[in-house]
């Protein structure tokens, strides 16, 4: 298995949803995004492979050090280190995504609605950005507005999702001002309770990506055709709010989409492309 197939494994295993997007980018890009996704992948669970958030940090530098070539037997950064050479991908967007996953390692509650927008950007925002530029063939996509605000409403949506697993953790990344608004005690998180404080800030957040999955759809019907497969996670971000609007949703048990309807929902609106 070469670099690039480790990748494409890693990503199927570790972020299903952005591998069933790649699947419809053309080849000769598929293989490379896959490496960008993997690498995201790598760095996004850190918090789930070390013991200590130090060790997390050290990992993180780790990966610093690889984007400057010094990842050498690593599938991951190989596969990476090749795709940043071969679109000359700017490399402060992996810096500012590596820089931003540092609060994952702590329990720190995410300060404010804004703090919250600009790790989804750094993060999420910047894969979007990075992936539209391989499509691109290495050149400016010019689509910088439609990515940040697509990345916004995926991660928002994504750590809705993720919410049982943060809140197990001690994390919380719902922002401490929307959570003040409402009377909700990050405390609560610790014994699993459903309080209508909880509910009112995570229906608060729900809004917020909503606003942001509009204005994504609005820019990104001006987007080129080749370039739309970097997008293509966004259309799961609706009908992932849609079931957290539901009567009787429980954030603690987060209603997931089934596997065979995502696929559904990325081949329809891949469709549409």
């Amino acid at each position: 298995m070469d670099a690039f197939d480790h990748c494409a494994e890693a990503t199927r295993e570790h972020d299903r949803d952005r591998y069933i997007a790649d699947l419809f980018a053309p080849a000769a890009a598929r293989r490379h995004l896959f490496a960008l996704h993997a690498f995201n992948a790598e760095v996004a669970r850190i918090r789930e492979t070390v013991s200590d958030p130090n060790l997390g940090e050290i990992r993180l530098q780790w990966w610093r050090d690889a984007l400057l070539g010094g990842g050498a037997g690593n599938p991951v950064a190989d596969a990476l280190i090749e795709t940043i050479r071969t679109f000359a991908l700017p490399l402060g967007g992996f810096e500012g995504l590596i820089d931003a996953r540092t609060f994952d390692l702590y329990d720190d509650q995410m300060p404010t609605l804004n703090d919250l927008e600009g790790y989804a950007g750094e993060t999420s925002s910047a894969l979007i950005q990075l992936g539209a530029i391989v499509l691109a063939g290495g050149r400016d996509p010019q689509v910088a507005g439609a990515a940040g605000h697509a990345g916004v409403a995926y991660a928002l949506a994504g750590l809705m999702r993720a919410f049982p697993i943060h809140a197990a953790r001690g994390q919380c990344y719902l922002p401490a001002e929307l959570a003040a608004k409402h009377g909700f005690d990050r405390a609560t998180l610790t014994d699993g309770s459903t309080t209508p404080a909880l509910l009112a800030t995570l229906a608060d957040l729900r809004a917020v990506a909503r606003r942001h999955l509009a204005i994504a759809l609005e820019e990104i019907a001006g987007v080129a055709a080749a370039l739309k497969p970097a997008f293509l996670p966004l259309a799961l971000v609706g009908p992932v709010l849609d079931r957290m609007d539901r009567p009787g949703y429980d954030p603690f048990a987060a209603p997931d989409l089934p596997l065979w309807r995502r696929h559904w929902i990325v081949w329809r609106a891949a469709g549409r492309l």
